[in-house]
């Protein structure tokens, strides 16, 4: 059968919204991540920024060497959050089928919906007007047969574009003179990798004997297909993140594992907010610390699945007990992996300690119970209209430490 997808791309999505809330801003290099002299790295830039050449993931250092009259901020994930679920809530009065890649990007299967609301460039241009009219920014569109084409539409007139490859035909004149690196797949070593065997363009690819591919495995096959217009994934919805992880990187390397901890407390609270919101638990939580010569390491205990602050936070501090700091630490971080959908206790093995084991269980239930309650007060209010004595001497003794 064949399919329609709509690739629907937010433009700068975080800088727009921060546009959207202060219209000084427009026009102006616009750099989301962190201020000048701060660790960090670029989340998102406005395209006045771009010119620049500046994107996303390139230290700030950078950013500000190449565009030091820029407007450097921090995000406000929150903020954005709440924007992107007005998105997708948008979306999804068009259809079901949808694969959120991002907060700001998602895959829509319209196939069943074209009957219900016409043409696909027809849903594409609501999409569009409303997604500018309710939450004030704007996205890039794109329309295809499959998912590839659907992506690479809505790169092709950004910001604020929209754009249809209809078949494989189009396609295929579309990419072929093209760089290699813009075929589903191939990423910057694989590219290379190509260049080095004199494979710089997807024509180039395509003119290729298979059997030079092999030196790439089953890998080679697919990129062969996807540079030809086969592409047969489907959009899956709802599927499940495969981690959800914060990090924090400290304005001054410390050595005090205490400081490490109480850092991790308050990633460990946002973690749990993010994997109630999507109503996950994790069985792996995972500890990430990069030291101040760059290396990093990352420690890993599971168990029963958990998405309580209190119990990610309490396996993330055993891990820290157990590391010697080797140098002084530049970045720490939490992950809770191994995601499900539900809550299912490990099985144990009735004991004569039932009982005990019985009043220990009550424990757990009444802190996860206080647990939602603030989740719930976080959901309705936002992150800051409520945190408990133990976070407000966190904030300030993180912030003491690295004014000192």
């Amino acid at each position: 059968m064949n399919r329609t997808i709509i690739h629907v791309d937010m433009d700068a999505f975080f800088a727009a919204i921060e546009v959207r809330d202060n219209p000084e801003l427009r026009g102006k290099p616009l750099i989301i991540g962190a201020l000048p002299g701060e660790r960090g790295v670029v989340s998102t830039c406005s395209y006045e920024a771009r010119k620049y050449g500046i994107h996303s993931a390139m230290s700030v250092a950078e950013a500000y060497r190449r565009c030091p009259n820029g407007i450097y901020m921090h995000g406000n994930m929150r903020k954005y959050e709440k924007a992107s679920d007005e998105i997708h809530k948008i979306m999804l009065k068009f259809t079901d089928m949808i694969e959120f890649v991002a907060l700001d990007e998602g895959y829509m299967d319209v196939t069943n919906s074209l009957r219900l609301f016409g043409s696909a460039e027809k849903i594409g241009k609501q999409l569009k007007e409303e997604i500018l009219s309710k939450v004030g920014v704007t996205c890039s569109v794109g329309i295809s047969y499959c998912m590839m084409g659907a992506k690479l539409a809505s790169e092709e007139m950004k910001p604020d574009g929209f754009f249809v490859i209809p078949d494989k035909e189009a396609l295929r004149s579309l990419i072929r003179k093209r760089p290699v690196g813009v075929i589903y797949g191939i990423g910057i070593k694989t590219e290379e990798k190509l260049k080095q065997m004199g494979i710089e363009t997807v024509e180039d690819l395509i003119n290729t004997p298979a059997e030079k591919l092999k030196v790439f495995g089953a890998v080679g096959r697919e990129m062969l297909d996807f540079a030809l217009g086969n592409d047969d994934r489907r959009v899956v919805p709802a599927a499940l993140s495969k981690s959800i992880g914060r990090e924090y990187t400290f304005q001054e390397n410390i050595t005090e594992k205490s400081v490490m901890e109480e850092t991790l407390l308050m990633l460990c609270r946002d973690v749990s907010l993010r994997a109630k919101k999507q109503e996950l638990w994790g069985r792996t939580v995972t500890l990430k610390i990069k030291f101040s010569n760059m290396q990093s390491i990352t420690r890993s205990k599971t168990g029963e699945a958990i998405n309580s602050a209190k119990e990610i936070f309490a396996r993330a501090k055993e891990l820290l007990k157990d590391e010697r700091l080797r140098a002084s630490v530049r970045l720490v971080g939490v992950t809770l992996g191994n995601l499900q959908n539900s809550y299912e206790p490990q099985n144990r093995q009735l004991s004569l300690f039932d009982e005990i084991d019985g009043e220990e269980s009550t424990s757990k239930e009444k802190a996860r119970a206080l647990d939602d309650t603030i989740f719930e007060l976080h959901t309705k209010y936002g992150r800051n209209i409520l945190k408990t004595g133990k976070e407000l001497e966190v904030q300030q003794k993180i912030t003491s430490t690295e004014k000192n």
